[in-house]
């Protein structure tokens, strides 16, 4: 196997750094996915992944990605011609887009600009001019630009409405207040390697007794992802009905305990402090912060490069020389933005180390940008 180099202090948006006790537990032996042990642990898990939901709503855990939550929250609700409102201010709204067009959905983009929150108004307008729309789909928390949508807001508009309320929480649950039921939140998807701190590769996803109405009555366009197989199998066994990751599970097993043992609103609270700290010192060094003050994450910070400075160069000295990782720009974002990732496990002094290292970049690349650690230390003090 070719060395890697597994120094980097991670402080992208996602796969975020995993604790010394989740991967531990991940090296106990494999155990049989149709057995009674590992029956327990499933039932654990999803029992866990509802407290964080905060929900009674019906969950599963699903071996993928976010996205494979994305697309099985669509492919079980959606059928050819359905309309479905995408709201996008970012490139993870834009492939809830994409997926329902995937599906021949009748497609309607409510785009708001990339690093600014979307207008409950402006969707209560869409759902009265369109009687007939089937669902709503909306992302949390916007790595792609570190911008979050006010999703409680939206869903008391969208209760009034038969539309099913789809919400992404993939960078959100676990370090940004989500609470499923009171949101009014039909299908709401998450994802293991951001917020929550277990390794990528599992996801979850709650679904309320209406959507599972729609579930019913519309067709199956998945084989893997289908929402009847899994309430099924889970109904009659406690069980996935296809293989799922054993070492994953009891990665997420522990991941949750730790959430829960930190307790949700501490957890909150940090993800916030954190949030303003990075902040503080960005700001503190010259640099423009991107996502509006009223829109900004709690879980990734964006900032504007200063003219002249080249994202390869910047991001490769903090990774090569200070072994820390940024992420950049995406899309028409690249290269013109950092983005900051300080959610899951990530501590005081991860933020420091970080800002640190980034006055040191740009110093380096001629950039004055003294201040930032002060400016973090002074926010965390308080």
């Amino acid at each position: 196997m070719k060395q890697m180099d597994t120094e980097k202090l991670l402080m992208i948006p996602g796969p975020t750094v995993v604790p010394t006790r989740v991967l531990n537990v991940m090296a106990l032996p494999i155990i049989g996915h149709r057995t009674k042990d590992f029956g327990e642990l499933t039932e654990d898990t999803v029992d866990k992944m509802k407290q964080v939901f905060q929900t009674k709503n019906e969950s599963y855990i699903v071996t993928g990605s976010g996205t494979a939550v994305m697309d099985m929250a669509i492919a079980n609700t959606v059928d050819k011609g359905d309309k479905v409102l995408n709201i996008v201010n970012g490139a993870f709204g834009d492939r809830f887009y994409k997926i329902s067009s995937v599906y021949k959905a009748d497609a309607i983009k409510l785009e708001n600009e990339w690093g600014d929150l979307a207008d409950p108004n402006a969707v209560k307008e869409i759902l009265d001019e369109n009687e007939d729309i089937k669902a709503v789909t909306i992302v949390h928390n916007e790595t792609s630009s570190g911008a979050k949508n006010p999703i409680e807001e939206i869903g008391n508009v969208v209760k009034d409405y038969n539309a099913l309320y789809i919400v992404d929480t993939i960078s959100s649950l676990g370090g940004d207040y989500v609470h499923v039921d009171k949101f009014n939140i039909d299908i709401c998807v998450t994802g293991s390697q951001k917020c929550i701190a277990a390794p990528p590769g599992l996801s979850a996803i709650s679904v309320s007794e209406k959507a599972f109405e729609v579930v019913n009555k519309t067709e199956t366009k998945s084989f893997y992802l289908d929402l009847k197989a899994y309430k099924k199998s889970w109904d009659k066994n406690k069980e996935t009905p296809y293989t799922p990751s054993v070492s994953l599970t009891y990665g997420l097993n522990e991941a949750l305990e730790m959430v829960l043992e930190e307790g949700l609103e501490k957890r909150f609270e940090r993800h916030e402090k954190l949030a303003k700290a990075t902040r503080a010192g960005l700001e503190a060094m010259g640099m423009e912060l991107f996502a509006k003050e009223k829109a900004r994450s709690v879980t990734v910070t964006s900032a504007k490069y200063p003219e002249g400075v080249d994202d390869k160069k910047f991001r490769g000295l903090l990774a090569e020389k200070y072994n820390i990782r940024v992420a950049g720009g995406q899309a028409d974002l690249t290269g013109k933005i950092f983005r900051v990732g300080h959610m899951g496990s990530a501590k005081e002094y991860h933020v420091l180390g970080t800002l640190a290292a980034i006055e040191l970049a740009f110093e380096e690349l001629g950039i004055n940008a003294d201040g930032g650690v002060s400016a973090a230390k002074e926010m965390l003090l308080k």
